[in-house]
């Protein structure tokens, strides 16, 4: 399988976990120094990211919907980017529904044969 597949594969995969409530899975799907770029906010670590996933669990869970479409992805040996337009629509426990989209620049390690998220700047905004 090509690399380009393989991250591919990744993406569907982190897709499937955030829609299923995987919180696990979604980690396991990222580098130990893993960092979330988001507008106004400092970065998130991946400490911050299972925190917060632990904090949402069960019956606290939003329900999250999203759609990714890679526009570009560029590998180079070991590391690679990836350029998507992401829209994610989240209904929280209470019904409030609100969506964003936006564009992600997502920097990919390959690490023992398998590629993780590294770094994602994520510059979604609020629909609507």
């Amino acid at each position: 399988m090509s690399d380009e597949q393989e991250i591919r594969d990744l993406v569907e995969n982190w897709m499937d976990a955030t829609r299923s409530g995987d919180g696990a899975r979604v980690l396991s799907l990222m580098t130990d120094d893993a960092l979330f770029l988001l507008p106004g906010r400092a970065p998130m670590t991946k400490d911050d990211f299972a925190a917060q996933a632990e904090n949402q669990s069960g019956n606290d869970a939003p329900l999250i919907e999203g759609t990714s479409d890679i526009k570009e992805i560029n590998v180079s040996g070991d590391m690679a980017t990836m350029l998507s337009a992401l829209t994610v629509s989240v209904t929280t426990p209470d019904g409030k529904e609100f969506s964003r989209s936006g564009h992600t620049l997502t920097v990919l390690k390959k690490i023992e044969g398998r590629w993780y998220l590294s770094r994602d700047a994520n510059l979604l905004t609020p629909d609507g």
